[in-house]
């Protein structure tokens, strides 16, 4: 009889969601492996074979969110319109965080450093910003964009403002009357009509 393969992948998401949200209620250094083990209802043996250490369990929390985060912008597909693709990432930049606050905080609010990323992870990091880059890139050879900077400037100022915006809404710091729900797919283009060519 097959032995029953009990350290599978379903296990490793649930110890992943689990630890993200231990990160982002009290950061890393309360991460304890006994106690992530106790509260999925686990072996600590389970945690071990799975991620090694506590170092194994960081760096494969920050590429689960990577990972997940360049799959939800690689579902983007380009147009024939790059300007109004720019808009499409913001938004699906947006509906990422709402969805996966935790995951969205190890990537856009920690340091990585405290992740220490495998060159896999790392690999992610760059994925992560360049369908943004590539996006204005596309935009400037079809005169939608300025060219006076490069696509990496323009798309960082676009980033940040989506940057921004999402953070204020998580943390709960929008101004009163203010609703950032409301006004972000409208901000999203108005930053990017200021980069309009001409």
């Amino acid at each position: 009889m097959a032995r029953l393969k009990t350290h599978d992948e379903a296990l490793r998401l649930r110890l992943i969601n689990r630890a993200a949200a231990t990160v982002f209620d009290r950061g890393t250094a309360a991460l304890s492996l006994r106690q992530l083990a106790a509260d999925v209802k686990t072996s600590t043996t389970a945690v071990y074979s799975l991620f090694g250490n506590k170092a194994g369990l960081l760096a494969s929390l920050y590429e689960e969110a990577a990972r997940l985060f360049v799959m939800r912008l690689a579902a983007v597909r380009s147009t024939d319109d790059p300007a109004n693709d720019v808009i499409r990432l913001g938004m699906a930049y947006r509906e990422y965080a709402l969805a996966n606050p935790h995951l969205y905080a190890i990537l856009f609010t920690e340091s990585p450093a405290q992740f220490e990323p495998t060159a896999e992870g790392q690999g992610e990091q760059v994925e992560m910003y360049q369908p943004l880059v590539d996006a204005v890139r596309r935009g400037q050879r079809a005169g939608q964009f300025t060219t006076e900077l490069e696509a990496e400037v323009v798309a960082l100022s676009c980033w940040a403002t989506a940057h921004g915006l999402v953070s204020l809404e998580l943390s709960g710091n929008e101004p009163p009357g203010l609703s950032i729900a409301d006004s972000y797919e409208r901000t999203l283009r108005a930053v990017v009509t200021g980069w309009r060519a001409g």
